[in-house]
């Protein structure tokens, strides 16, 4: 920060970072599906519809399929693959609310690295113990990212811990911009990609990505309506911290945007869009029904937004599959 309280601009990642951290994470994180599936606004037409020739595609980017459940671990191998040696032998430490932290635990393990997760109390058991089976210890702090983010820092401070964030780093950007050269590689002529937003790593890679290659290209980020953190910060012209957040989907909980993760969404990302819960639900269970694919509510919210207007040539990007047997079984039923 300068004096005087103006904020610096935080630099931007480049194409060349992004191919550069492909190479990296290729070890690590497989490259994902890009599903072509047939649908219908109106489910009960479906039918008719086919008969009559009228149904749009809507492809899937199925980031669910990564190992660990979800895309995290293309930021979290990134960042560990830069570390030096002795930075990985003294083990590193994140703060998540699942994915994230399960995926540093699974890139720790394979880097025989010790890790420290610091969760919150209410994280589902699933991602618990997605973490736990990959050797990291699990420390539990609070309930929001605040908690468990002070919680870390001073974790790492005590125990001599490097840091790996969920979204506000250059590495991780870089990391998850990965996805979004595979879809242009999958898709060259693909016009708009939805991607669900918490604080912003995933979509400010995607859009650092496929915004140099195809300026056109529309780039929507989906968050819920009980969590519009990057909606309030785009209106407010910075990052704005909300006061509480509420929604089904617990991986987009964040308050605040990174001030990293915003500088990209402001100079790449064409516009923000928030979904109910009732839709997030609709959208698990329109993924299982016509792609037989199991997503957590964080990972539907882009199907969930794309859903709503089926343009030719979108994408909605399925960020995670990790969700409780027992809140799927009430999602699909």
């Amino acid at each position: 920060m300068h004096e005087g309280g103006v904020h610096e601009t935080p630099a931007l990642v480049s194409l060349d970072d992004i191919r550069l951290a492909a190479g990296r994470v290729r070890a690590l994180a497989c490259r994902t599906p890009l599903l072509d599936v047939r649908t219908s606004k109106n489910t009960d037409r479906a039918e008719a519809e086919v008969e009559a020739g009228l149904q749009t595609r809507l492809m899937l980017k199925c980031e669910c399929f990564q190992p660990g459940g979800a895309f995290k671990i293309r930021g979290a191998c990134n960042m560990i693959a830069q570390l030096s040696s002795e930075a990985r032998s003294a083990g590193v430490i994140t703060y998540s609310s699942g994915n994230h932290g399960r995926a540093v635990a699974l890139v720790a393990e394979a880097f025989r690295a010790p890790a420290v997760i610091v969760m919150p109390e209410t994280t589902p058991r699933v991602k618990v113990d997605g973490v736990r089976r990959h050797g990291a210890e699990v420390v539990f702090a609070g309930t929001t990212s605040t908690d468990r983010k002070v919680c870390a820092e001073g974790l790492a401070k005590a125990r001599g811990l490097t840091i790996v964030p969920p979204f506000d780093h250059p590495w991780i950007i870089a990391g998850q911009g990965t996805t979004g050269l595979e879809i242009l590689e999958q898709h060259s002529q693909v016009r708009s990609i939805y991607v669900p937003v918490g604080g912003g790593g995933q979509i400010a890679g995607i859009s650092a990505a496929v915004k140099r290659m195809r300026a056109w290209l529309r780039v929507i980020g989906v968050g819920p309506v009980g969590a519009a953190r990057m909606s309030a910060s785009m209106a407010a012209g910075r990052p704005v911290t909300l006061e509480t957040t509420v929604s089904i989907a617990d991986g987009l909980l964040t308050l605040r945007p990174g001030d990293i993760t915003f500088a990209h969404v402001q100079a790449f990302v064409d516009g923000i869009v928030t979904v109910t819960d009732e839709e997030i639900a609709a959208g698990v269970k329109w993924l299982f029904h016509a792609a037989k694919i199991v997503a957590e509510p964080s990972g539907a919210a882009a199907v969930a937004a794309a859903l709503r207007t089926l343009e030719p040539d979108t994408v909605a990007v399925v960020s995670g599959g990790n969700v409780d047997p027992d809140a799927f079984a009430g999602y699909i039923r």
